[in-house]
């Protein structure tokens, strides 16, 4: 009667495995589409990724915070098989022992499985450790926000590492960009240069070789020495050149133009006009102007020395804020102006023009003026219906003043250390015109 009773029990627990497995074989199947995807997802993880972490689950809280009964423990080692080994094929499958009642068991579930994939028998694994103990997916989800976390974290650093990257490549093509124009600029800064030290060695070579007679060696640092100091006197003053061209902007509206033509109409028509033989005196005064030459020597107290013992013409004082222009007209049998000069103090500066007209006495002359009659001085030409020309509106006054003639600026005006050297030149005048030399204190 036992025996009996045995039998049934076990019969009705392969008909609960079987009912199990057919349970199993049905929720597979109506997974199989999802399984059958590439990297098929659940809850947010690949199966393969989300299998191994119920795995460990599994093995880290069995019999702690995970208590099964002995047949689900069998469903859930039979996934683990399938999962291993594939099908259960009994050939195989090594030999039993009589008593090993649990083995048999295990191999029964296993069997039951058929043959499901890899994949389903992965997530037959998690579904059924899900259903069986709910703390599973809470760990889960927390392993995931970990995973998202740790991911976003990696990501920033990804990004950061990627602008920086993007920062040094901008730095780098900065450098290089900075590099090719200072390498552009030292370029163009030896061909001004060698142009200038062409265009100044012979008349350096001159003056060297006057100093140092019979002494090459003295005379090539002389001359290098000469060359560099001319070569940045020529920078500074195209700077300057610059900056006061910079500085200089029309002031001009059309009001202003239409005002200007109707004032000269009516100035041609109320006054006398040159004529043509005075047209063409002006146009023929303009021939080309040579570049002045410039060098400096030693010995300013030795040559102011002598300037003293000399008349005293030969010593202008120049009071602050004044202009004085030394007036030197030209000579029928001359053909070039020369200077040379020394100062007491460096708040000198020094600068040579030319006056396009034919000069009324061969004497030199000194004239003094206030810096404000600069401006009226420099002018190429005078306008000739303003107040100062006597022509307001058209009408004629009785103070009327002849236009200036042009002046051409040979060396412009800047401060020279004419107190530590001794600075000289010379210039080749084209015609019978006038040379200002002149002088300005600051």
């Amino acid at each position: 009667m036992a025996g009996a009773n045995g039998d049934i029990s076990s019969v009705e627990r392969k008909i609960e495995k079987l009912a199990i497995s057919a349970e199993e074989s049905l929720k597979n199947e109506n997974e199989r589409e999802i399984a059958e995807r590439p990297e098929s997802r659940l809850w947010g993880f690949e199966t393969k990724e989300l299998y191994k972490i119920a795995v460990n689950f599994y093995r880290e809280k069995a019999g702690k915070a995970v208590h099964l009964s002995y047949e689900d423990k069998m469903k859930l080692v039979a996934f683990t098989q399938q999962v291993t080994h594939g099908k259960y094929i009994p050939e195989k499958a090594l030999p039993l022992g009589v008593l090993d009642v649990i083995g048999r068991d295990r191999r029964l579930a296993w069997q039951n499985l058929g043959d499901i994939s890899k994949e389903q028998a992965m997530e037959g694994f998690i579904i059924l450790l899900d259903k069986l103990c709910p703390l599973f997916r809470t760990v889960v989800e927390a392993q995931k926000r970990d995973i998202e976390e740790k991911l976003r974290l990696k990501e920033e650093e990804e990004a950061r590492k990627l602008e920086e990257q993007q920062r040094l490549r901008e730095l780098e093509e900065e450098r290089k960009r900075e590099e090719e124009a200072r390498l552009k600029e030292e370029i163009q800064r030896r061909q001004i240069q060698d142009a200038l030290n062409q265009q100044t060695y012979y008349q350096f070579k001159m003056y060297a070789e006057q100093q140092y007679p019979g002494n090459p060696e003295q005379q090539g640092v002389l001359i290098r020495q000469l060359q560099e100091q001319h070569y940045h006197q020529y920078m500074q003053q195209l700077h300057q050149n610059q900056l006061v061209m910079g500085e200089q902007t029309p002031d001009m509206n059309d009001t202003t133009l239409e005002s200007t033509e109707k004032d000269e109409q009516k100035d041609t028509n109320e006054t006398v006009t040159l004529n043509e033989e005075d047209s063409d005196d002006l146009q023929d005064a303009y021939p080309s102007i040579v570049a002045a030459k410039m060098w400096t020597r030693k010995g300013v107290e030795e040559f102011k020395e002598i300037i003293r013992r000399e008349d005293g013409d030969a010593v202008i004082k120049v009071g602050h804020g004044e202009i004085v222009t030394v007036r030197v007209p030209t000579h029928k049998d001359g053909s070039c102006l020369f200077w040379e000069f020394a100062t007491d103090g460096y708040d000198i500066g020094f600068g040579v023009y030319f006056e396009w007209s034919k000069p009324e006495t061969n004497q030199v002359s000194v004239h003094i003026s206030e810096s404000e009659d600069e401006d009226d001085e420099d002018d190429d030409f005078e306008s000739r219906d303003d107040l100062e020309s006597g022509v307001t509106n058209g009408t004629i006054q009785s103070d009327y003043k002849p236009m200036s003639p042009p002046i051409s600026v040979i060396v412009p005006i800047y401060r020279r250390d004419s107190q530590e050297e001794i600075y000289a030149g010379s210039h080749k005048y084209p015609g019978q015109v006038s040379g200002d030399i002149r002088i300005l204190k600051e």
